[in-house]
C-alpha cells in the first residue's frame, strides 16, 4: 500500500520502514499542504500530526484515501464529517502519555508560582536580584481538574504529593478514583470560584468550546493561575487576556493557544481574521505571568516511542483487516 507519512523526523523514518518493508512509504517533515498533494494522490493511507489540517478540500483531491492515522490523542484537525461522508476510516492514539502530559502541567504550575521563567531570564543578564521574584507554596492549594480521565488523574496523583486538595469537573465521574484519591466532584462554576489553580485535561468539542469564556472568567479568584495543556479552543482567548490585564486572573500557562496552526502555516496568515488573533498571541507573549510552551507537553523520548508504537500498530491492523481498537470513526 502507498503510505504517507506528514511532520516526521528522521530517526522515526528509519523506524518505520523496517516495521513497513513492503509498502510503498513517502516521508514529509512538514505539515501537509496543497503543493503535497499531487505527490501522495494515490496514496490510500494517510499518517499525520496535529498541524497537518485534513480538510473537505484535501480530501477531495485523495480519491483513493481509505484510512487517516493521526499521531495524537485529539482529532479535531481532521473534518470527521466528510470522513464519515467518504466512508474514510480514522484512528488516534488514545492513550501514550498520561504522566508525560500531567508532569508538563505541572512544570508549568511550579514555574509560575516561584517565577522561574522571571529568575531564569533575569539571571540570564546577570542580575541576580530577587525583588520582585516572591512566589508562593502549592501546598495546602485548592487545584481544580477539568476532565478527571487519564491524564486528570495522573495530575491529581501528583497534586497528592504536594498535599494539595483536589476538586474536579468531569461529565463522567469515577466515583471510586475520587473516594480513594480525596477528591471532590463539584460543578464547573463551583471549581472556577473556589480553585487557587485550574488546569485544564479535556477534550475539545462542540461542548467544551469556550468551556472557560467571558462570561464565567469573571467567577475565578484573582490569584488564580489557568494552566491549558489540552486544547486552546477550551478558553476564549479574548477573555482570558482580558481577565489578565486587570488584574482578575494571576497567570497562565499554555502549552497549547487557540488556533495555533496559524502560527505554523504562513498560508494563514492572510486569512482574514489572522490579524486579529495574531495580536492576541502577541500580547501573551508578552506578559510576565503568562509562559507559552510550543504545544510540546507529549515531547518526551519514552512518551513518543509509545506514540510510533501506536501508530504502527494501527496502520498494520487496519492493513491486515482486523479490527483496531483505536479506531474512531
Amino acid at each position: 500500500m502507498k503510505i504517507a507519512f506528514f511532520e516526521t523526523e528522521k530517526w522515526e523514518e528509519e523506524y518505520v520502514k523496517k516495521q513497513l518493508k513492503n509498502n510503498k512509504l513517502i516521508f514529509f517533515h512538514r505539515p501537509i499542504s496543497k503543493k503535497d498533494l499531487k505527490k501522495i494522490k494515490d496514496l490510500e493511507i494517510l499518517c499525520i500530526f496535529i498541524y497537518s489540517r485534513i480538510t473537505k478540500d484535501i480530501l477531495s483531491q485523495l480519491p483513493n484515501i481509505k484510512v487517516i492515522v493521526t499521531r495524537s490523542t485529539g482529532y479535531d484537525h481532521i473534518d470527521v464529517d466528510e470522513c464519515k461522508k467518504r466512508k474514510i476510516i480514522v484512528t488516534n492514539i488514545p492513550s501514550y502519555g498520561e504522566n508525560t502530559v500531567a508532569e508538563h502541567a505541572f512544570a508549568l504550575i511550579l514555574a509560575l508560582s516561584r517565577k522561574i521563567h522571571l529568575s531564569y531570564e533575569r539571571t540570564k543578564k546577570g542580575n541576580f536580584s530577587i525583588n520582585g521574584l516572591r512566589g508562593t507554596d502549592v501546598k495546602g492549594k485548592t487545584l481544580g481538574i477539568i476532565g478527571l480521565g487519564k491524564i486528570g488523574k495522573h495530575v491529581a496523583k501528583i497534586a497528592q504529593g504536594f498535599e494539595m486538595n483536589v476538586l474536579a469537573y468531569d461529565i463522567f465521574k469515577d466515583e471510586n478514583f475520587a473516594k480513594e484519591n480525596k477528591i471532590r466532584y463539584v460543578p464547573l462554576d463551583y471549581l472556577l470560584k473556589h480553585s487557587d489553580i485550574i488546569t485544564l485535561h479535556t477534550n475539545l468539542n462542540e461542548k467544551t468550546f469556550h468551556l472557560i469564556n467571558e462570561k464565567n472568567i469573571n467567577l475565578i479568584k484573582k490569584e488564580t493561575l489557568i494552566i491549558n495543556t489540552a486544547r486552546g479552543g477550551l478558553i476564549e482567548t479574548g477573555a482570558l487576556i482580558k481577565a489578565l490585564e486587570n488584574g482578575n486572573v494571576g497567570g497562565a500557562g499554555l502549552d497549547v493557544l487557540e488556533d495555533e496552526f496559524m502560527i505554523k502555516e504562513e498560508s494563514q496568515l492572510l486569512h482574514k481574521n489572522s490579524k486579529k488573533k495574531l495580536s492576541f498571541f502577541k500580547k501573551l507573549l508578552r506578559m510576565e505571568n503568562v509562559i507559552i510552551t510550543p504545544h510540546n507537553a507529549f515531547n518526551s523520548e519514552e512518551a513518543v516511542k509509545r506514540i510510533l508504537d501506536t501508530t504502527l500498530d494501527n496502520i498494520i491492523c487496519i492493513m491486515q483487516n482486523k479490527e483496531c481498537k483505536n479506531r474512531v470513526i
